[in-house]
């Protein structure tokens, strides 16, 4: 059950509903996590979404970024984020078996994403300057350094509502993931 209160989508007025608005045009429904972040926060909502947007007109493939949000988000244990990018993995592409394997950190079979979920999780699991062999082992894998830095932008925006929906606690609107 959600901690944080959410107004209903419909009932927003003033920045919320212009950004409700436009989420609904795109995706046909204001999910839960954005409806609670564009309640207490419009303009966060708004910035995450521009980031989404940079990331969808950057280099990194729809199912890359997927198995990003999917790797990141089982790491931190956001349950609502995992459902969500699981879902939105499928419609890049992603098998259920390599969703599966991207949570678990296993190899899915493709060495150029499993390379680059490798460097995800080294990221996300630990501290201080990451080790030279391993942004050469993603190099070496064929992604270029703007992937590098785009894949740093991704991490942080689902970091982001991984944040949120662990405090909120957020009720999944997404099929539940076993």
């Amino acid at each position: 059950m959600s901690r944080l209160t959410a107004i209903k989508p419909e009932e927003a007025t003033g920045a919320a509903a212009e950004v409700f608005a436009k989420i609904r045009k795109a995706v046909g429904k204001v999910p839960n996590a954005y409806a609670t972040i564009g309640t207490h926060s419009p303009g966060a909502l708004a910035s995450i979404l521009g980031v989404e947007a940079v990331l969808a007109g950057g280099s990194l493939t729809k199912p890359d970024i997927e198995a990003i949000k999917l790797a990141v988000s089982e790491v931190a244990g956001c349950d609502y984020c995992v459902a969500a990018h699981t879902l939105a993995g499928k419609f890049a592409g992603l098998s259920p078996e390599a969703m599966k394997q991207v949570r678990a950190g296993e190899a899915t079979g493709d060495e150029k994403r499993d390379a680059l979920v490798r460097f995800v999780r080294t990221l996300v699991k630990t501290h201080g300057t990451v080790p030279q062999a391993d942004v050469n082992a993603v190099r070496e894998a064929g992604y270029t350094e703007q992937q590098i830095v785009e894949t740093a932008l991704a991490i942080a925006s689902i970091t982001f509502t991984n944040l949120v929906n662990r405090v909120n606690d957020t009720t999944l609107d997404f099929p539940a993931v076993a």
